[in-house]
């Protein structure tokens, strides 16, 4: 598996294996309706990207970032249903977002505030103010890794966090990416608070490791990371 999602292709091996195993293996599920899509992209530094299968009647499946355009993936996503939303945290992760978008005929989302009128987004994004995209998704505008960095909750237990938020398995909590902040670590510290207003079990993030708890002991990793930003 890792082989076949390496984003540069930079994993060999000294025997022959049969590399449908990792091929067939994606998109593989980690809970429920979500679906780690692998194949990732060298364009998006190697962001993860999910899919969120639902049936049309709650709207359709929903791709978060773009993976890389490979064919064995894009059959297994037909096959799971297709793409009807395409939803892009922010500039960095965005990769084959355009080849996906014609082969699914999916409107995408995104901030305007990193590009999405250049990039030619069917649904733009404006203000700071959190946007209910249907019943079960809502985005919640975090500037600060770039100016217009969005995450999404999904049933107000997924949250899908691009460079945002992450788990960090050395300080067993939470964490942002210091070193990785594009815009204003500031302004990335104010956005992180503004996720004190949202319950969520699930971190689902483009960089880092993944992470489920209680929405309790998530918002008390929450409030760590929060005023370890502070300090920094």
């Amino acid at each position: 598996m890792a082989l076949v999602a390496c984003p540069t292709a930079s994993i060999g091996t000294t025997q022959h294996h049969d590399a449908h195993i990792g091929i067939d293996a994606f998109p593989s599920q980690v809970a429920e309706n979500i679906y780690f899509c692998g194949f990732t992209s060298e364009s998006s530094f190697g962001a993860w990207s999910y899919l969120i299968v639902r049936p049309q009647s709650e709207g359709g499946n929903v791709l978060v970032d773009s993976p890389r355009f490979a064919t064995q993936l894009v059959r297994k996503i037909e096959s799971m249903g297709g793409v009807s939303t395409m939803f892009l945290t922010h500039r960095d992760d965005v990769a084959d977002h355009r080849r996906f978008a014609e082969r699914f005929n999916c409107e995408r989302v995104m901030h305007v505030d990193d590009g999405a009128a250049r990039l030619g987004i069917e649904r733009v994004l404006r203000g700071n103010d959190s946007i209910k995209l249907d019943h079960d998704l809502l985005a919640i505008p975090v500037p600060g890794h770039t100016r217009g960095h969005v995450v999404l909750l999904y049933r107000q237990k997924f949250l899908f966090t691009g460079d945002h938020l992450a788990w960090s398995p050395n300080r067993e909590t939470l964490t942002a990416f210091r070193n990785a902040c594009w815009y204003s670590w500031e302004e990335q510290t104010r956005s992180m608070e503004k996720l004190r207003d949202h319950d969520f079990e699930w971190v689902l993030p483009g960089h880092g490791r993944i992470h489920h708890d209680s929405p309790e002991n998530m918002s008390a990793n929450l409030e760590r990371c929060i005023e370890w930003m502070k300090t920094r």
